[in-house]
């Protein structure tokens, strides 16, 4: 049988370092980086708030819902045409409507976000700080 000295040396040499980590991280294609980016902050959410009522639950996990991978691609690409000036009139309306669609879901994860902190009885950047949720700058 194991001491618990032991146990715990071994658990820490099979452990991925967080060098390691980013190192790994540092390989993936820009949607897989998306993909791991929105479980990261999804399990970091849950972490800081691990006693949740089914409500706060589901308000929870409809503000962390990034765009689905495909349509945050197809946007990527699109807006490269655009940006090469290689776009057609018809890929020009494409983008125009992922734009308009990622603008709605964007609004959604507001709205329940807005729902959770009311719940709370937290304002919006108070809510944001505790959960430790940062939103980047629109590009």
């Amino acid at each position: 049988m194991q001491s618990n000295n032991e146990a715990q040396a071994m658990e820490t040499a099979t452990r991925i370092s967080t060098e390691q980590i980013i190192a790994a991280v540092n390989e993936l294609s820009l949607p897989e980086l998306e993909q791991v980016f929105d479980r990261v902050l999804r399990l970091q959410a849950e972490r800081k708030a691990p006693h949740l009522s089914d409500e706060e639950a589901a308000l929870l996990t409809r503000s962390l819902q990034g765009l689905p991978p495909a349509l945050r691609e197809q946007m990527n690409a699109l807006r490269a045409k655009r940006e090469d000036e290689f776009i057609t009139d018809a890929e020009y309306e494409e983008l125009t409507q992922l734009t308009l669609r990622a603008e709605e879901l964007h609004a959604e994860r507001m709205e329940a976000l807005l729902k959770l902190a009311r719940l709370r009885g937290l304002s919006l950047s108070a809510l944001l700080d505790q959960l430790g949720l940062h939103f980047p700058e629109n590009g």
